[in-house]
C-alpha cells in the first residue's frame, strides 16, 4: 500500500476547479466578489506517517555495490520480486574449519573467491513475482510441501558451477545420496511454478551446497588441478563422511526482503 490515498492527496483530481479558480457554491463563502482565491498550500507528508508503511510494493534498492558486484539477473522493476525456493543448511563449527581449509587453497588459484555468507540447496531458479502474488504462491507452496517428511543427504563431491550468464562462478559440493528426494520436492516446486507460470527447475539438475563464489567465470582456473586438490581435502578432512551427512528439515521460499519457511514433517 503507498502513502498516498491514506492522506488523500491527488495530482490529477481536481485540474478543473486549479485551472478555472476554485468554483464556489451558493453560501460557502470561498470566493466573495472582488478579492481573489487564495492558492490551495500543499503540505509534505512527514516521515513518521510514510515511515508507518515499509512493506510497499517496491523492492530492494538495485545497487551492485552494496553486493560484491553481483548484477542482477533480471533488471529490478517496481513490484516486481525476485523470488527463489531453496532448503537451508545451518554451519557447523566443523564445517566451517573444512571450509578454512579449502577456501585458502582455491584462493592461490583465484585470489577474488570468497565465503558464502548463508548456505542453501536450491529447489527453483531464481524467479520474478509481482507483489499481490507473493502470498498466494507461497500458499500453494506450502499446500505441495505439506506432505514431505525430513530426511538425510550427503553432499561430498566438489565442483565447480557457473550462473547461466557466466558472470559468477560457486566452488559447491554435490549430493551423492538424496537425490532422489530433491528429486521429489523440485516436482512439486515445478507444478507451482507451473501454476503461476514461471520457470520451472533446470531439466538435469545438479543438487548442490555452495561454499564460496566469485564475480566473473573461473572455470578455466578451478576445473582440473585445483579441483582435484580440492576434492583430497575433502576426502582426508577428519570425520568428513559424518560431517556431509546433512539433515533437511525444512523448505524456504525467499521473496525479496521476506522469508517464508515450511517445516518438514
Amino acid at each position: 500500500m503507498s502513502a498516498a490515498p491514506l492522506v488523500g492527496y491527488s495530482s490529477s483530481g481536481s485540474e478543473d476547479e486549479s485551472e478555472d479558480g476554485m468554483r464556489t457554491r451558493p453560501g460557502d463563502g470561498s470566493h466573495r466578489s472582488g478579492q481573489t482565491p487564495l492558492p490551495r498550500q500543499r503540505f509534505p507528508v512527514p516521515d513518521s506517517v510514510l515511515n508507518m508503511f515499509p512493506g510497499t510494493e517496491e523492492g530492494p534498492e538495485d545497487d551492485s555495490a552494496k553486493h560484491g558486484g553481483r548484477v542482477r539477473t533480471f533488471p529490478h522493476e517496481r513490484g516486481n520480486w525476485a523470488t527463489h525456493i531453496y532448503i537451508p543448511y545451518e554451519a557447523k563449527e566443523e564445517f566451517l574449519d573444512l571450509l578454512d581449509v579449502l577456501l585458502p587453497h582455491a584462493q592461490t588459484y583465484v585470489p577474488r573467491l570468497v565465503r558464502m555468507e548463508a548456505f542453501h540447496l536450491s529447489l527453483s531458479q531464481s524467479v520474478v513475482l509481482r507483489h499481490h502474488w507473493i502470498l498466494p504462491f507461497v500458499q500453494a507452496l506450502k499446500a505441495r510441501m505439506a506432505s514431505f517428511q525430513r530426511f538425510f543427504f550427503t553432499a561430498n563431491q566438489v565442483k565447480i558451477y557457473t550462473n547461466q550468464e557466466k558472470t559468477r562462478t560457486f566452488i559447491g559440493l554435490e549430493v551423492t545420496s538424496g537425490h532422489a528426494q530433491f528429486l521429489d520436492l523440485v516436482s512439486e516446486v515445478d507444478r507451482v511454478m507451473e501454476e503461476f507460470n514461471l520457470t520451472t527447475f533446470y531439466q538435469d539438475p545438479s543438487f548442490h551446497l555452495s561454499l564460496a563464489w566469485c564475480v566473473g567465470d573461473a572455470r578455466l582456473q578451478l576445473e582440473g588441478q585445483c579441483l582435484q586438490e580440492l576434492q583430497a581435502i575433502v576426502d582426508g578432512f577428519e570425520d568428513a563422511e559424518v560431517l556431509l551427512r546433512m539433515h533437511t528439515e525444512q523448505v524456504r521460499c525467499k521473496s525479496g526482503n521476506k522469508f517464508f519457511s515450511m517445516p518438514l514433517k
